[in-house]
């Protein structure tokens, strides 16, 4: 079973890598960067409309297009070449897929292929497919 979806909407910049950190009674406790907690919030929700009947079973080949929004300089299509990372931003997706049902673990991805581009149309083209 294959899924194959868009996202539209401008994809989040905020990555995973910005919990933050406090200590509290002498113990460290993380937490998340409001930002981040709202990233998380508008990926789940977007993803919420695309989860399927039942989440992928085994090894899963992922493909994500990152289409951030072009103008100025960056023309449609170009490769954004620029922070931030695409394992970075890709750690964020993939969690909040686990939590949405796509599959029942996200190290079920073994086969996987990231791409970040400028486009006209900005958001997020996700296929998946267990192999």
């Amino acid at each position: 079973m294959a899924l194959e979806f868009f996202l539209p909407m401008i994809p989040p910049t905020v990555t995973h890598q910005e919990k933050k950190a406090a200590v509290k009674n002498g113990k460290p406790r993380f937490y998340e960067d409001p930002k981040l907690a709202d990233a998380r919030q508008k990926l789940r929700a977007h993803l919420g409309q695309h989860r399927p009947r039942k989440p992928l079973e085994g090894a899963v080949a992922l493909l994500t297009v990152w289409n951030f929004p072009a103008g100025g300089k960056h023309k449609d299509g170009a490769y954004r070449i620029t922070r931030p990372d695409t394992d970075n931003l890709q750690k964020l997706l993939k969690d909040c897929m686990t939590a949405e049902g796509f599959w029942q673990d996200d190290a079920q991805v073994c086969d996987e292929r990231i791409i970040k581009r400028w486009a006209d149309t900005p958001g997020i083209f996700i296929w998946a497919e267990a192999i």
